[in-house]
């Protein structure tokens, strides 16, 4: 079934670069993009599309969504560590104990712990399926990056995102089925060994009305028509050399996304648009204030992608790798991205689009439950956390999760899962599964091998499934 369905796709694309019985090259393109091959007997998709609220740098699941008595009793003391004697971290060999930093209370019904730091959040507490037990096995932010978004943190892999474009296709003919919004790096959105038209769109929220997301998105001629002869010349020649070369995938790729791009220089600068939205939606996300405005913008930006057909949108939001004075930046980062996260729950919930659209939030992994101090003076309220990987928290909405569970645990101080371990490949598997993919059967052959998300590894999370 591997094998077929990587062959059977890369003749389908073959045939689309050189159009097949009077079909234009897009429609043949378009049919293959929306193979059904990696589907498991029986699968019945729960979600149709995937938003990606990626928070950069490493969120303090301590400060935000578990509170743990032994470290409010020793704030401030020494405790015993838990790393190997050869493992040294800079700024902790104090190891103090670094209690949380605002109340972390019960909300809505389920009674799931969320900080005071994010009250809109808190409002949304029974949409949410809080995942406490995270892993991950690397403890440096662009290894760890490349892990959560690829499955690995060493080789160039295709991202989730173009896995899932890969797999699924685009609902959308004239957008792309990936869009990464403030991408913190092209292995975020890299395609990798798949073919080219599957990499993700990289886009830019500008600070007001004026400017466009993309780049070259407006058309430069003095006329579609003249647009069009431009492409259609381009087009050939490109096809006179991939003749040449008896088929190349990235060529192929070329020559699709500029197709692509000349059907989006048409849609997409009104879509792109957000001077149209009424101010009750701009309030709902935060537009206009001083601190929630950007990500306001790239929520808001995020669920028109969505609702018109785009099958995969990352939001990246940097800023949480707090390394030192956690107590002071870590709330500013809260009002920062609360409003817009919150605001996008509740307004796909009210379009009635949470039901079919997952929402992932979460970072590349979490801190620990001891301070660092970097400058090895400063007083304990000043200090920061250093990288986790060992444990964190994530959360899923929508797309057939449960709503309101709490799942997973950690041990006294909050640093290894003692219960409902959910490593990274785990969680891809899940959300395959969500998508109605079958992650084992999701491959694409390179070199002689079948090359998956989740490797060799991963098995869907039961537990949290609607």
């Amino acid at each position: 079934m591997n094998q077929q369905f990587s062959t059977t796709r890369r003749r389908m694309l073959q045939t689309a670069s050189i159009g097949f019985g009077g079909m234009a090259l897009a429609d043949i393109v378009h049919a293959a993009s929306r193979s059904q091959a990696a589907r498991g007997p029986g699968m019945v998709p729960k979600a149709k599309r995937v938003i990606f609220l990626f928070m950069a740098g490493g969120p303090s699941q301590h400060d935000l969504f578990q509170e743990k008595k032994f470290l409010a009793d020793r704030h401030g003391q020494k405790i015993d560590s838990p790393l190997r004697k050869e493992v040294t971290q800079v700024g902790t060999e104090k190891f103090l104990a670094l209690g949380t930093m605002a109340p972390i209370r019960p909300r809505g019904d389920s009674g799931m712990l969320i900080s005071d730091l994010m009250p809109h959040l808190s409002s949304v507490a029974d949409d949410i399926c809080l995942l406490r037990g995270m892993n991950a096995d690397n403890p440096q932010h662009a290894s760890a990056t490349n892990q959560f978004h690829t499955g690995v943190f060493t080789e160039v892999r295709p991202s989730m995102g173009a896995w899932i474009s890969y797999g699924l296709g685009t609902e959308n003919h004239n957008l792309p089925s990936f869009v990464s919004i403030h991408a913190p790096g092209v292995r975020t959105y890299g395609s990798g060994f798949l073919p080219a038209q599957h990499q993700g769109t990289p886009l830019t929220v500008p600070l007001n009305d004026k400017t466009l997301p993309i780049e070259n998105l407006r058309n430069a001629s003095s006329s579609a028509a003249i647009q069009r002869q431009r492409l259609d010349l381009t087009k050939r020649l490109n096809q006179r050399l991939l003749d040449d070369l008896h088929g190349d995938a990235n060529m192929e790729g070329m020559i699709q996304n500029m197709e692509l791009a000349f059907r989006m220089q048409t849609t997409t600068p009104q879509l792109v648009d957000l001077s149209q939205e009424t101010q009750g939606t701009l309030d709902l996300y935060g537009i206009g204030g001083k601190e929630s405005d950007k990500h306001g913008r790239a929520c808001l930006l995020a669920r028109k992608l969505s609702e018109s057909g785009v099958r995969f949108v990352q939001v990246t939001m940097d800023g949480w790798d707090h390394h030192g004075d956690i107590r002071g930046n870590l709330p500013r980062l809260c009002q920062q991205t609360d409003q817009p996260v919150a605001g996008l729950l509740k307004d796909l919930k009210q379009r009635g689009l949470l039901d079919d659209t997952l929402v992932l939030w979460s970072g590349e992994f979490g801190r620990t439950p001891w301070s660092q101090d970097l400058s090895g003076t400063a007083p304990i309220d000043n200090h920061g956390r250093e990288h986790q990987p060992e444990s964190f928290c994530a959360w899923l909405a929508g797309g057939g999760v449960k709503g309101g569970l709490t799942y997973g645990e950690t041990d006294h101080m909050g640093y290894r899962v003692i219960e409902g371990k959910i490593h990274i490949h785990d969680l891809h598997a899940t959300m395959l599964h969500l998508l109605g993919i079958d992650h084992t059967q999701l491959t694409f052959n390179q070199v002689g091998r079948d090359f998956r998300l989740t490797d060799v590894h991963g098995s869907v999370v039961q537990e949290i499934l609607a």
